[in-house]
Formats: C-alpha cells, sequence, structure tokens
C-alpha cells in the first residue's frame, strides 16, 4: 500500500465506496469486515469499532442483482430455448439454477456496495425541512420561484 491508511483522527475514510464494498472491507478504516456470515453484517468493525448499526441496505441489493441477472438469464434461456427446442422442464435444470446462481454472486458484492455508500454520504433516515416548506410557500404565494 502507497499511502497510508491513517490519519491525525485516527483512520481514512474510504474514497472507493464501491470498491471498498465489493471487497467486504469496512468504509471507516478500510481494513475490517463488513460481513460475519455470506451475507449477515458483522455488529462492528474488528480494527477501526465502527458500529454498522447505521446500515439499511433493505432490499436493494436484491433488487439490484435479480435486474441484472434477469436480463441476461432470459436471452440464455429464449436462445436456449429456440436453438434446441427442448421441453420446458430443462429450463428448471439448467436456466433457473443459473439465474438464481447469478443471483447468489452478486448479492454480497451489491450489499457492501450500498452500505459503504451510505457511510460514503452519509445517508440518514430521511426527515422533512418543514422550514424550507414553509419559506417555498411563502414565495409561491408572492410570485417567486423557490430556491433549493
Amino acid at each position: 500500500m502507497s499511502r497510508s491508511r491513517y490519519t491525525a483522527e485516527g483512520f481514512t475514510p474510504t474514497d472507493n465506496p464501491m470498491k471498498t464494498g465489493i471487497q467486504g472491507l469496512c468504509p471507516r478504516c478500510q481494513m475490517g469486515h463488513l460481513f460475519q456470515g455470506f451475507l449477515k453484517l458483522a455488529p462492528r468493525c474488528e480494527v477501526c469499532g465502527l458500529d454498522y448499526s447505521f446500515a439499511d441496505p433493505a432490499d436493494g441489493p436484491a433488487f439490484f442483482a435479480m435486474t441484472i441477472a434477469a436480463v441476461p438469464a432470459l436471452a440464455f434461456g429464449a436462445w436456449f430455448q429456440t436453438a434446441f427446442g427442448l421441453p420446458l422442464w430443462v429450463h428448471l435444470f439448467i436456466t433457473l439454477p443459473l439465474t438464481v446462481l447469478s443471483c447468489m454472486a452478486l448479492l454480497r458484492p451489491l450489499k457492501g456496495w450500498l452500505v459503504c455508500s451510505q457511510f460514503f454520504h452519509k445517508a440518514e433516515e430521511g426527515s422533512i425541512d418543514f422550514d424550507w416548506h414553509a419559506k417555498a410557500k411563502g414565495q409561491q404565494q408572492n410570485g417567486k420561484t423557490p430556491a433549493a
């Protein structure tokens, strides 16, 4: 490693959440593990102690994995059916496992990427900025367009 991962405050957070997440590393120190099992997040980083309770990728990894894997799987299934004219039950043994394995291979890197992106972008639970909305409503009534 050419550059040090430490600064005066401690650890240097990742500047590339995609790379760090795909590798399954901690977004703060880039040395600890993000996962405890195949898909289960560790409670905290064993190196820097970052608490991973902020991370909630929800269904994002599954959605992206299915979306990414579905198009090639569908194309393969259609080609396979038209090229060989086999019975449809053959797809249960060839196309379906290929699709499931493709999704499973993508889940962990995508989940790591989304968790690291949440840390990198300081994502938090959404809230409504009532002051901005009140100001925008007042400007709208005066004929002005609100500034973002």
